[in-house]
């Protein structure tokens, strides 16, 4: 199974950052304040995105890293915040092919974990003074960020709504990790999780709804697959106004093994899907050189969302 090796060892460890007791309210995130970043977060760029405009596509093209505080098996952005901002916005710029490059960093808000904790739900949340601190650095380099929610026993929508006040930002956007949403008595790691395109709309529609309460600019909906069988039906899965959703493709492995997987997930894309590829720095390349960005840009569909791990 995908990362589970490097991943779950980690996760099995318990995350100094996390917890799993609900956050406590707290003020906006202009207003928040972390030990760690002890100025005020920078506010949004004004009235759009971080490099301009209200529209994410097809004016940009979007590229990531993904990445949880100390943790290094789970993506780059485990530390050195600013010097990984810097070079993810260098590589950004080698997919642009005729779009603006707009840099994503995804922050594993809630992880997938092998142990119950104190409510039995598998998983552990961030704490909102992590997540402040890398939406500091976001704003500073004109950067999206991404919350990524890795669910284990707890149902998503309610994980979402839990992090509403950092989605009504005008740059912060989502990404769901079904592979590790699993059954009430299932262990993350050690079956495949699992969504639907009904339980995807879902959460579509409800950011939907924050974009036009709170007049916000396009928002990025991410969810990963790397099988078939991670998620069902996904024609269920329909267009939302001010929603932009991508499937993130997260096969694993050689080339010809990652373009199988690419062409499996998607020949049959809903209309209202777009298409992401992901590449692992250490795990493809156990078994090959890393794709190059000419590589993965002749894919077709066009990646229009490229993520490092």
């Amino acid at each position: 199974m995908r990362k589970v090796c490097g991943a779950l060892a980690v996760l099995m460890l318990g995350l100094a950052a996390c917890s799993d007791e609900p956050a406590p309210a707290g003020p906006p995130p202009a207003a928040a304040r972390s030990s760690a970043t002890p100025s005020p977060t920078p506010p949004p760029a004004p009235g759009g995105l971080p490099r301009g405009g209200r529209v994410i596509f097809p004016k940009h093209q979007l590229v990531g890293y993904v990445g949880l505080p100390g943790s290094p098996a789970l993506g780059p952005l485990d530390k050195d915040l600013d010097a990984k901002a810097a070079k993810l916005d260098k590589l950004s710029r080698a997919y642009a092919a005729g779009r603006t490059p707009l840099p994503v960093m995804e922050l594993i808000a809630v992880v997938a974990k092998g142990s119950r904790g104190k409510d039995g739900m598998y998983r552990g949340r961030l704490d909102d003074a992590k997540i402040e601190e890398y939406l500091t650095v976001a704003r500073k380099h004109k950067m999206l960020l991404l919350l990524d929610l890795q669910p284990g026993r707890a149902k998503i929508l309610p994980e979402v709504k839990r992090l509403e006040r950092w989605l009504k930002e005008p740059d912060v956007g989502l990404a769901f990790d079904p592979e590790w949403a699993v059954g009430p008595t299932q262990v993350p790691g050690r079956v495949f999780g699992h969504t639907t395109g009904a339980e995807l709309d879902s959460i579509a529609a409800y950011l939907s709804g924050l974009v036009r309460a709170n007049d916000l600019p396009e928002k990025v909906f991410v969810f990963h697959q790397l099988s078939t069988r991670i998620v069902s039906d996904e024609k269920a899965l329909k267009p939302h106004p001010g929603v932009v959703t991508i499937k993130s493709v997260d096969g694993i492995g050689a080339r010809t093994d990652k373009l199988k997987t690419w062409a499996k997930l998607t020949t049959s894309l809903p209309p209202a899907v777009h298409a992401g590829f992901k590449l692992f720095y250490t795990e493809d390349t156990r078994h090959g050189p890393l794709m190059t960005p000419a590589q993965v840009m002749a894919l077709k569909p066009r990646p229009e969302l490229v993520i490092y791990e």
